[in-house]
């Protein structure tokens, strides 16, 4: 009698046929992300990794050196779907529509042995649950690598230094500070104040929505990063709530300039800087002054 491996080998393009049948009637098939040409050469690349691994008659451990092949091949298409937008639900779909596909031939070809027939169902269940839960690990790790890529791009988008004068910056602030955005906030700020010169630096908290002991130390320490690179620090956007919050928390800034607003902030950084705003009657408009 034909072993499994022999079995699956003689029937590779009746398994390939019923996988790609199987995929292609998905209702939830993304061919918007992915050619049936490309499901196509992944597939038979798979399958044929999958067959070449059985025939060494191994179906417990994945790890082993003869299904190298496939599990990197999954692990490929898991990262590449990750990044392409696939979900968890299509990406599993790959294997599990892949072990409907295997047991249908198996049935078709073992029905007149029952007792073979599940021996090897059960061996081929555990190893392509095994390969897809593999699927499924790898898949998260590449969605958490898009979700943290993703993350660092919005703090930098979301931590913009803005030269609104000649020597004074203002970084306005919005949503919550943790250690990895005061992080974004310090180098950014720092690394403008080499670029431009600029020795006044106003940090904009209008649009955080809490101010506790944690941000608060945060405030601190990028008021003090700013001070060793010779540049005085204005924090603005201190609500009513935001000042009644740190005097309860016992947070003392007061060598720390503030002010309710922004106007403020930058009237206060012009007077600094010798700056006067008046207006004129020409253009009904500030105008400076030295």
């Amino acid at each position: 009698m034909n072993t499994t491996a022999q079995v699956l080998e003689k029937n590779k393009e009746r398994i390939l046929e019923k996988w790609m049948q199987n995929q292609l009637s998905d209702a939830s098939l993304r061919d918007d992300l992915m050619t049936n040409d490309e499901l196509q050469r992944q597939s038979k690349e798979m399958l044929d990794g999958l067959l070449r691994a059985v025939a060494k008659g191994n179906y417990n451990n994945i790890y082993d050196t003869e299904f190298e092949q496939v599990t990197d091949t999954l692990r490929d298409i898991s990262i590449t779907r990750a990044r392409q937008g696939f979900s968890p639900r299509e990406t599993g779909a790959y294997v599990l529509s892949l072990k409907q596909s295997v047991i249908e031939v198996l049935v078709e070809q073992r029905k007149d042995d029952t007792s073979m027939l599940y021996q090897e169902i059960m061996q081929l269940n555990n190893l392509l649950d095994n390969l897809s839960i593999l699927t499924f690990e790898t898949f998260i790790k590449g969605r958490e690598e898009v979700i943290l890529r993703q993350t660092d791009e919005i703090s930098e988008i979301s931590t913009p230094v803005i030269r609104v004068w000649d020597g004074i910056l203002a970084l306005p602030i919005i949503g919550t500070l943790d250690s990895a955005r005061t992080q974004v906030v310090m180098e950014n700020l720092l690394q403008e104040i080499v670029n431009t010169g600029s020795n006044i630096a106003i940090l904009d908290i209008s649009g955080v929505p809490a101010v506790d002991s944690l941000v608060a130390q945060h405030l601190i320490k990028t008021v003090s990063a700013t001070r060793l690179m010779g540049a005085e620090c204005i924090i603005s956007g201190i609500r009513a709530e935001i000042a009644q919050t740190i005097v309860h928390l016992g947070i003392d800034l007061s060598n720390i300039k503030t002010k309710a607003s922004l106007a403020s902030a930058l009237h206060l950084a012009f007077s600094m800087t010798n700056l006067e705003v008046r207006r004129t009657e020409r253009h009904k408009g500030p105008k400076l002054m030295r």
